[in-house]
C-alpha cells in the first residue's frame, strides 16, 4: 500500500494522464491565483491531490488491495487506474527484486567453472606427474596387503631358518657319536707258510743234530746248539698254531653319510632362507617407503578432489542460481510476479448514481436549501412582521398597525 502512494509511481501516473495540466475549476483557480508556479510545482501538486483522492483498502483476512479513484471524466479515472497499476507492479517487481542479480550470479558460475577446469587440469597432472597414479587410496591397501602377506613370509622363512639351525646341530651331535667308517667283511684264519717254513726250520735242525750225534757226544756244544734250535723251532711252530690272523674290510657308515648329506642339504637350505629373509625384508621396507610416499600422495591427492569437488558445488550452485534470475528475469519482463492486478480497471458506463437518485438528490437538496434560506431570511430580518412581535419585543401596546408596502 505504502508502494502505490510512493512518490515516484504517483509522479509517473500524473504524466502519464496530464494531471498537472487539468482543467478543473480548482485547477484553474489554482493556476489563477498563483501564476508563477512552474511545471514542477504543478506537477507536486497534482500528485498530493492524486494522493489524496486514491482510496486503498485491505480486504479482511486476504492479501488483495482495493484501489477506488474517482473523476468526472471516465476516460480519466481508467487511465490512473490502469497507469497505477501499471507502475506498480513494475515499482515491486524493482524493490523485491534489485537489478543485476542474474549477472552477479553468471560472473560467479563462470569464475567456480574455471576453478573447476584448474582443479580437473591438475588432477590430470598430478596423476601423471606421479606415474599415473589416479587412485592412491587403492595402491595403498594394495601395498598393506603385499606388506602383510610379506610379514607372514618373514615369519615363515626365519621359523624355517631356526629350524635347519637346529637341525643341522642335531645332525652334528649325532654325527659324534657315529663312526665316520664301519667293517664291512671279517675273516680269521692260522697262517700255513709261516708253520711250513719253522717246520722246515726244525727238520733241518733235526737232520743237523743227528749227523753231529754221530760224531759228538750228546754234550758237545754243537750237539747242544742243534738241541736248542730244536726246542726254539718246536716253541715257534706251537706259538705259530695258536696264533691266527683276522682280515677286516671296512666302508663308509651309512648312518654317518646320511647325517653329513642331510647337514649339506640342511645348510643349502640355510642359506636359502636367509637370503630369503634378507630380500623379504627389503621388500618390506621398500613397500612401506612406497606406503609413505603414497600417503603425501594421498593428502596432496585429496586436497586437489576437495579443491575440485567445492569448485564443482559452488559452480553448480550459482549456476543454478542463475538460472533462477534468468527465469525471474524472464516472468518479470512480461509481470509475471507475485503481485498481479486481480480485476483491472475498466471506463465506467454508467455513472456514480442513476438519474432517478440525482433527481430525488436535487429535490431534497433544494428543498433543504429553500427552508434553510427561508429561515435564514427570517433570522437575519429585524423589521417586525405582526403587531404581536413588537408587543412581544418592545413590551408596550399596539394602538394602530400600518402594513409597510412596496413603492
Amino acid at each position: 500500500m505504502e508502494l502505490l502512494k510512493s512518490r515516484d509511481v504517483l509522479e509517473k501516473v500524473v504524466l502519464a494522464n496530464g494531471l498537472q495540466d487539468a482543467q478543473g475549476a480548482w485547477s484553474s483557480f489554482e493556476r489563477l491565483i498563483t501564476p508563477w508556479q512552474s511545471k514542477e510545482d504543478r506537477i507536486a501538486h497534482a500528485e498530493k491531490r492524486l494522493a489524496k483522492k486514491i482510496q486503498t483498502t485491505v480486504t479482511t483476512k486476504t492479501n488483495v488491495i482495493e484501489v477506488a479513484y474517482s473523476s468526472p471524466d471516465p476516460q480519466l479515472a481508467f487511465g490512473v487506474l490502469k497507469t497505477l497499476g501499471d507502475y506498480y507492479s513494475a515499482k515491486h517487481v524493482a524493490v523485491h527484486r534489485p537489478s543485476g542479480s542474474y549477472e552477479l550470479f553468471a560472473q560467479e558460475a563462470q569464475k567456480y567453472r574455471d576453478e573447476l577446469k584448474d582443479a580437473e587440469a591438475k588432477l590430470r597432472n598430478f596423476g601423471t606427474q606421479n606415474g599415473g597414479a589416479a587412485a592412491p587410496e587403492e595402491q595403498r591397501t594394495n601395498l598393506a596387503v603385499q606388506v602383510g602377506t610379506s610379514v607372514g613370509l618373514l615369519h615363515l622363512a626365519e621359523q624355517s631358518l631356526a629350524a635347519d639351525e637346529e637341525r643341522i646341530r642335531s645332525d652334528k651331535e649325532q654325527m659324534k657319536m657315529i663312526p665316520e667308517r664301519s667293517v664291512t667283511t671279517r675273516s680269521a684264519a692260522v697262517s700255513d707258510k709261516a708253520i711250513g717254513d719253522m717246520n722246515a726250520t726244525l727238520l733241518a735242525a733235526t737232520v743237523k743234530r743227528t749227523q753231529l750225534a754221530m760224531k759228538y757226544a750228546p754234550d758237545y756244544p754243537l750237539v747242544k746248539e742243534a738241541d736248542q734250535e730244536i726246542a726254539e723251532a718246536k716253541a715257534a711252530i706251537a706259538r705259530a698254531e695258536e696264533t691266527k690272523y683276522v682280515s677286516e674290510a671296512t666302508d663308509r657308515d651309512p648312518t654317518f653319510e646320511l647325517l653329513r648329506e642331510d647337514i649339506a642339504r640342511t645348510q643349502a637350505d640355510l642359506a636359502g632362507q636367509r637370503a630369503s629373509v634378507i630380500a623379504t625384508k627389503r621388500s618390506i621396507e621398500s613397500i612401506q617407503k612406497q606406503m609413505g610416499a603414497l600417503d603425501q600422495f594421498s593428502i596432496s591427492h585429496d586436497d586437489l578432489l576437495r579443491e575440485a569437488k567445492a569448485a564443482e558445488s559452488n559452480y553448480l550452485l550459482y549456476l543454478s542460481k542463475r538460472e533462477q534470475e534468468r527465469t525471474a528475469d524472464a516472468l518479470d519482463a512480461t509481470r509475471i510476479a507475485n503481485v498481479a492486478i486481480a480485476v483491472p480497471p475498466a471506463i465506467p458506463v454508467l455513472p456514480v448514481f442513476s438519474w432517478s437518485m440525482l433527481v430525488l438528490i436535487a429535490l431534497g437538496t433544494s428543498l433543504i436549501g429553500s427552508i434553510g434560506t427561508a429561515y435564514a431570511v427570517d433570522y437575519l430580518d429585524s423589521s417586525f412582521h405582526v403587531p404581536e412581535q413588537v408587543v412581544d419585543t418592545l413590551g408596550i401596546p399596539v394602538v394602530i398597525a400600518v402594513s409597510k408596502k412596496a413603492a
